[in-house]
């Protein structure tokens, strides 16, 4: 009989797949997608981790530590519920893993990270608020793929020693309970299917399997890829009237059916209503998923109005408040919002979350990266390619003939071409002279006062109209579903819980399907880095406990 059956071979899933047959137990991993989609979506991810104190934050100038860490992450998590015990702990474990060991235990596996730590979620509210205080995100050589790499090298070496058994095609429909403990699962085999990974696959059944075990590890990941699902659990009495329309951050199998079958055998789902999305999504012009859509990283210098062409003001500026900003485009009854940029700042400043969408990264090649981002005329090449052919891209020489095409993008919220222009002269006004009452100029200031941000990802504060910075850009940003921040209630050792909050016997889970672990660890907001972050970590309590 196998000891542990994994349900889901993301980076969770291996993860603990890795951890538990180290220790000498007997792995069975099951996945509904094929050999092909080993990884999950981390694969597509760009690789970002939150780290704390590292050597790559102290050779950028960045005075981190672990007090400063633990205040931003409990000022962005705002735990305030009875439920969130758990996710506390599990939080507070998981910054001490990340200001600890972290950084040795996947360098001693192979990870390398890219020199230049980026700053994400920077807040822009009070110091006991949501963001980081400092750069955290440190991009793993090989982005996303660089990341699952060394887990997939060790399970795929475990496997062929035969401690790892490996399972493609099975949706498993059913948790097996006898006696209020977990024994197995049961489910589909579906029909073989070659589709390139992330694009959808046939759900044509061929036979039905029931598998025993004495410990069934769920990692399946979240519910972005179903829109209906994230309507149904969306907060509306915090952040408005959920969107009709979103694009998706993630493939269509992404689709929560797991967490709806552990909720049904007993387990308990908390914190469902918490999710993150991000406000800066394109419909990808070369989509591998259905409505596939990829989020822009911004540097700070952008500026943002809301579908009625009124500036949003701090700290909704790019790159600060992911979750505030949502709520503030929401509530204006519409669901896009407008860049207006020039061609320097493009440049300088853009970039595209995804391994895809960063070839130079994913290279793992130092001069890749050179030539890609410092040696190259023009935006980087796939920040181009959007440009060209990307439905939310307009590009003009002046400001009538640019809010003229965003118009024809948008004709049912027209914005006013005076008003656009009056905010944008009182914004270039300011910079004059190096000090400003403009929120967004002090910001792009601060953000040039750290040196990696002044190297490769602020550009030179700059007027918007002088036609010597331009050509103008306007980027049409859509609302991306992305994360779920809640789920299975576990308990530090990835534990999963009823109702009442005793233990699940025989039932484990990490990863997003246990809102990164304990049901929900960011509480309302995430730091950035912490969902790679959180699947490692959660993998490895679950492989070390079963």
């Amino acid at each position: 009989m196998t000891d542990v059956i994994i349900v889901g071979g993301g980076l969770a899933g291996i993860v603990a797949a890795r951890e538990a047959a180290l220790r000498g137990r007997k792995v069975l991993l099951l996945d509904q997608e094929g050999e092909q989609s080993l990884g999950g979506q981390a694969f597509w991810s760009l690789g970002g981790l939150f780290m704390i104190d590292t050597p790559e934050q102290r050779r950028m100038g960045v005075k981190d530590s672990a007090e400063l860490a633990y205040n931003d992450w409990m000022g962005s998590a705002q735990f305030d519920r009875p439920e969130d015990a758990n996710p506390r702990k599990v939080a507070e474990a998981y910054l001490s893993f990340a200001g600890g060991e972290m950084r040795s235990w996947l360098h001693s596996i192979g990870t390398r990270w890219f020199p230049v730590v980026g700053w994400a979620e920077r807040g822009g509210a009070m110091a006991h608020g949501h963001g980081n205080s400092v750069p955290r995100f440190h991009i793993t050589w090989g982005t996303g793929p660089g990341v699952v790499a060394p887990f997939e090298r060790d399970v795929r070496n475990l496997s062929a020693e035969g401690k790892i058994e490996l399972l493609f095609r099975r949706k498993v429909t059913d948790l097996i309970v006898e006696n209020g403990t977990v024994k197995g699962v049961r489910g589909e085999v579906l029909a073989d299917d070659d589709a390139e990974r992330g694009r959808s696959t046939t759900r044509d059944v061929v036979s039905d399997f029931e598998l025993h075990a004495s410990a069934v590890v769920l990692t399946t990941g979240g519910i972005g890829g179903d829109h209906d699902m994230v309507r149904r659990y969306w907060p509306e009495d915090r952040l408005g009237k959920p969107p009709k329309r979103m694009v998706a951050g993630v493939p269509d199998y992404v689709d929560g059916q797991m967490q709806r079958v552990a909720e049904t055998a007993g387990a308990a789902i908390i914190n469902g209503d918490r999710m993150w999305h991000y406000t800066e999504g394109l419909a990808n012009w070369d989509p591998i998923w259905p409505n596939h859509g990829i989020r822009v990283l911004p540097g700070p210098s952008s500026m943002w109005f809301d579908a009625l062409g009124t500036r949003m003001e701090a700290p909704y500026l790019p790159g600060f408040d992911s979750l505030g900003t949502l709520k503030r485009i929401l509530s204006t009854g519409h669901e896009h919002s407008w860049f207006i940029l020039t061609q320097k700042i493009i440049e300088k400043e853009f970039a595209l979350s995804g391994s895809e969408q960063n070839p130079d990264l994913t290279s793992g090649k130092f001069i890749e990266v050179l030539k890609g981002r410092l040696m190259s005329k023009g935006a980087p090449a796939p920040i181009e390619a959007f440009k060209r052919h990307g439905e939310d891209f307009v590009v003009a020489d002046d400001l009538e003939a640019l809010v003229a095409g965003m118009n024809a993008l948008t004709p049912e919220v027209p914005v006013n071409l005076d008003k656009i222009r009056d905010q944008i002269v009182a914004r270039d006004a300011q910079i004059e002279n190096p000090f400003s009452k403009d929120a967004q100029i002090t910001a792009i200031r601060g953000a040039r006062a750290f040196r990696g941000d002044r190297l490769i990802r602020t550009a030179k504060p700059h007027r918007i109209l002088d036609p010597a910075n331009g050509p103008l850009i306007a980027v049409r940003l859509n609302i991306l579903t992305r994360k779920s921040l809640g789920g299975l209630h576990t308990d530090e050792t990835a534990q999963v819980l009823k109702p009442d909050g005793s233990a699940f016997e025989g039932l484990f889970a990490a990863g997003e399907v246990a809102g990164f672990g304990g049901g929900g660890y960011h509480g309302y907001n995430a730091l950035e880095g912490t969902f790679l972050g959180g699947c490692i970590f959660s993998g490895r309590a679950a492989g070390r406990a079963v």
